[in-house]
């Protein structure tokens, strides 16, 4: 059975794909063989507390899906 391990990683809103798999292969050493992202908008929250209204803005942020090569694997603990 071929298994491909496959990570999430949050990455800077402007990196690219030719970017993000150098990257990846430069720190931790291994074959990306695909690299999809996903950009998810800013939220607003209401909270309603004693003081009052409170407003807050979840900033947007953009996650890439690594896939690395079989037999390949991204160790962050060992990345101190």
């Amino acid at each position: 059975m071929n298994q491909k391990s496959v990570y999430g990683l949050i990455v800077d809103n402007k990196a690219n794909k030719p970017e993000i798999k150098k990257a990846v292969e430069r720190l931790y050493n291994v074959t990306v063989e695909q690299v999809n992202t996903i950009r998810y908008p800013s939220k607003h929250k209401t909270r309603y507390t004693k003081k009052g209204l409170r407003q807050s803005n979840q900033p947007a942020y953009k996650k890439a899906l690594i896939t690395v090569k079989t037999g390949d694997a991204i160790d962050f603990y060992s990345q101190a």
